[in-house]
């Protein structure tokens, strides 16, 4: 006797559910992302295996370029911002406006001696965004113009934290001026950038 058959029913899922997941998901990963900003200059950090992840909040950022020019980048916060230029302004004695108070709010990074900083604070803001210093913040031992700017920023908040990013052609003396400047106001915990090398075993 012949086996009977059974009729075989097409299976249908229904992705709807999925799908709407899927956008929502996506959507809120757009949302909350923070993009990060290009560097004013290209910079080859040094690789490691360290897997730490620099703080997201009160960070401020010393760069070094390969013929070791130095930038600084405030933390991000505007109100403590033009605090912390009013301070180098007392410092230095100079006297910031208000449009150059809202520029220096905006900006980047800093990386001009403080007596071109006016100057560029007044450039139109594409100009301020594609500027590449020709000399940097001054740091030798003689002209410590960077430590100040660390130092005034501590002055604005002492729980601001400080990281390090230098290319791997950056000349040793200028690397241990920075950390002999840092030792000098007793600042020394900060983070080096570096990029994510695979560890071999």
């Amino acid at each position: 006797m012949a086996r009977v058959k059974p009729k075989r029913h097409n299976i249908r899922v229904d992705m709807t559910a999925m799908t709407d997941v899927s956008f929502l998901l996506l959507t809120f990963f757009i949302l909350t992302a923070q993009f990060a900003k290009p560097d004013v200059e290209t910079i080859t950090t040094p690789s490691s295996i360290s897997e730490k992840l620099l703080p997201d909040a009160s960070l401020m950022t010393i760069m070094s370029t390969t013929d070791g020019r130095f930038y600084f980048t405030p933390v991000e916060n505007g109100t403590e911002r033009m605090e912390l230029l009013d301070k180098m302004g007392e410092k230095y004695g100079m006297k910031f406006t208000n449009s150059e108070k809202t520029a220096f709010s905006n900006v980047q990074a800093i990386g001009v001696p403080m007596n071109q900083l006016k100057g560029f604070l007044n450039l139109p803001d594409e100009d301020r965004k594609a500027y590449k210093s020709k000399t940097g913040i001054p740091m030798d031992s003689t002209n410590k113009q960077l430590i100040d700017w660390v130092e005034q920023s501590l002055a604005v908040n002492p729980d601001y934290k400080l990281a390090i990013k230098g290319d791997t052609q950056t000349k040793y003396p200028k690397v241990k001026a920075l950390f002999e400047g840092l030792r000098d106001i007793d600042f020394l915990k900060f983070w080096l950038i570096t990029s994510q090398e695979v560890a071999t075993q």
